[in-house]
């Protein structure tokens, strides 16, 4: 069975970066430079990396057999602006911890 987790984790960051880059860059932009292409351009990309970090997660659950506490702390990281980054370091520990339960099955 592969691990589904690292996938998890480089969507998460890909998703997270996208974040900062719409609300650091792109809203300024929108706002201050009268340029509102770049948040519908950013924002795209944005919504489209959430949407597959959802079903990302939704795999991991679904393979790793996470519980929904574990799963639902990983879903609310991913709507603060640097959330997966703090949760990135645990993700590494559910990793190993999935790398090890396929090991002794």
């Amino acid at each position: 069975m592969k691990n589904p987790i690292p996938l998890l984790r480089k969507v998460a960051l890909a998703e997270a970066v996208s974040f900062l880059v719409l609300m650091g860059i792109a809203m300024p932009l929108k706002y201050f430079m009268n340029l509102p292409i770049a948040v519908a351009v950013v924002g795209w990309i944005h919504g489209g990396l959430f949407v597959l970090f959802c079903g990302a997660l939704l795999q991991t659950m679904m393979v790793a057999k996470w519980p929904l506490p574990r799963s639902a702390m990983i879903f609310v990281a991913a709507l603060l602006p640097f959330g997966p980054f703090v949760m990135d370091r645990r993700m590494v520990l559910y990793e190993a911890e999935f790398r090890n339960r396929t090991r002794e099955e």
